[in-house]
């Protein structure tokens, strides 16, 4: 099977895998970030195979969804791209990318791989601007999670770990990673696209604070 064939058949299939998924991580997530990959990596250099690839694998076993992500995105990844002929190198690759792409608090990039850093930008793009303020509000919905509670400031976590054990606030989320991505992006391009993204949550940010102060003020 050709590369291409090979990109599109496991398109496919996750596309079925991820349908109606309500959190944000949905299906649309994945395209979006497998698009945003495929600029960054237009402009940037890097394997565009391993790029698609990795971009349209990286939530398939994500911490906030399973119990043990990196066994089972090994476990995944093998599975999905080893039946459609991919060779070992390049699973392993694929599979190191998974594994590190996560934010995780953005205590320690162990990201080394050149598409790996692409990748981790693409996926942080669709975190921020109009698109990532709304997937917030999914997530944090689906959650249990407030809106805001003013009285519950954000937070500076000490480790990966104390990070992804937090619960808050979903205005809390923007201080505590949102705000954070421009100035972790890795690649030139991928600081490019984020500015207009971040510019536009800082907006959101402002007009949020300004209705809920005149609500509060009643």
């Amino acid at each position: 099977m050709d590369k291409v064939k090979i990109i599109h058949t496991l398109a496919g299939r996750l596309k079925e895998e991820f349908a109606g998924e309500s959190t944000g991580h949905d299906w649309f997530h994945l395209e979006r970030v497998w698009k945003n990959a495929k600029l960054i990596c237009l402009a940037e250099g890097g394997d565009s195979f391993i790029c698609e690839l990795a971009a349209l694998l990286h939530d398939i076993a994500d911490h906030k969804f399973v119990e043990n992500p990196d066994e089972e995105a090994e476990r995944r990844i093998n599975a999905l791209l080893g039946n459609l002929g991919v060779d070992q190198p390049t699973i392993q690759k694929v599979t190191d990318i998974v594994r590190h792409s996560s934010f995780k608090g953005g205590i320690e990039n162990k990201m080394t791989l050149k598409e790996g850093l692409i990748v981790q930008d693409a996926d942080r793009l669709d975190a921020i601007g109009a698109i990532g303020i709304a997937r917030s509000f999914a997530y944090g919905g689906k959650s249990g999670s407030l809106i805001y509670d003013p009285g519950i400031p954000p937070s500076t976590f000490k480790s990966a770990e104390e990070y992804m054990a937090s619960r808050t606030h979903t205005i809390n989320h923007f201080y505590e990673k949102l705000l954070r991505l421009k100035d972790k992006m890795n690649t030139k391009t991928g600081k490019e696209l984020a500015l207009q993204r971040h510019q536009y949550m800082e907006g959101f940010l402002n007009q949020f604070y300004k209705e809920w102060n005149a609500m509060s003020g009643i």
